[in-house]
């Protein structure tokens, strides 16, 4: 079953919009309550003193990710290093995606970037798992800037043909065109979401930075999925200020982990309705 890492900040009153909740209404959910500690306070001391109040919070917020249709379950990590954190509780849970939370009410389409280096079939199977048979839009995006020549003539040779016309795309090593290469890369992800039921569009933007260009793309979805390797990730999920709160306006944000190199044969499973873990208090 596919699951989603959703980090909350616990303690500040971080709460998870209705939007979200019911996206990821065809999925699991594990919800990470975190507070970032002062360098000088010991987790232990944290927990004793703030563990019923997050707790109780936590559940609350798994109540609501359950009645929306998935499993849920939640951990509780007293840190002094958010990124740490959220990165090695992805891997304990084995989440296939985590999110970063932002406001978002009815989701009726989702902009999913393929652009940079990411795993593109693990990409689509995941929206693939998200949308669950919903009427849910999704448009394919992609930054042609970003795609090399020669990365998006690999990238189509491992897809295979679109729809039959397979010369087109298979001379793609003799074609020095970017954007052309984009397009197709595009077509045959929108072509593969199809089969599968999906209402799916594609925008191909052809200058400006991915992160500029993502941003630009935002208005009318809801929602926005990444791959772990895209060039805006950081810059969505620990970027500089500016960054950040450019990041904010776009919604909630799925960002897709990328297992090409690490494998995930060594995750861990997470057991439903798990409580606050003692060992999840950082060092």
């Amino acid at each position: 079953m596919t699951r989603v890492l959703v980090p909350v900040a616990v303690l500040e009153g971080e709460s998870v919009s209705s939007g979200l909740i019911s996206l990821l209404g065809a999925v699991d959910v594990t919800v990470l309550g975190y507070h970032v500690l002062p360098e000088q306070t010991p987790p232990d001391q944290a927990r004793l003193q703030f563990e019923e109040r997050a707790t109780a919070a936590l559940e609350a917020i798994n109540d609501d990710f359950r009645a929306a249709g998935g499993a849920a379950d939640h951990r509780l990590v007293f840190t002094h290093d958010r990124e740490q954190t959220i990165d090695r509780v992805t891997d304990e849970v084995d989440a296939d995606a985590f999110a970063v939370p932002g406001t978002t009410g009815d989701v009726e389409r989702v902009l999913v970037s393929l652009s940079g280096d990411v795993d593109v079939d693990r990409v689509l199977s995941f929206v693939e798992a998200l949308v669950g048979g919903r009427d849910i839009g999704v448009t394919l995006f992609l930054a042609a800037e970003d795609q090399a020549p020669a990365d998006a003539a690999a990238a189509d040779a491992s897809e295979g043909p679109a729809s039959g016309e397979g010369d087109d795309v298979g001379t793609a090593a003799d074609v020095s065109d970017a954007a052309d290469l984009a397009a197709a890369r595009l077509e045959t992800a929108a072509d593969r979401l199809r089969e599968a039921g999906i209402d799916a569009d594609t925008a191909l933007a052809a200058a400006g930075s991915p992160f500029d260009a993502l941003i630009d793309a935002v208005p009318g979805h809801d929602a926005v999925v990444m791959g772990e390797r895209a060039p805006s990730f950081r810059s969505f999920v620990f970027g500089d200020e500016s960054e950040r709160v450019a990041a904010a306006s776009v919604g909630p944000v799925l960002v897709v982990r990328d297992r090409r190199e690490s494998g995930a044969e060594g995750a861990e499973a997470m057991p439903e309705g798990a409580k606050a873990t003692p060992e999840g208090d950082e060092e």
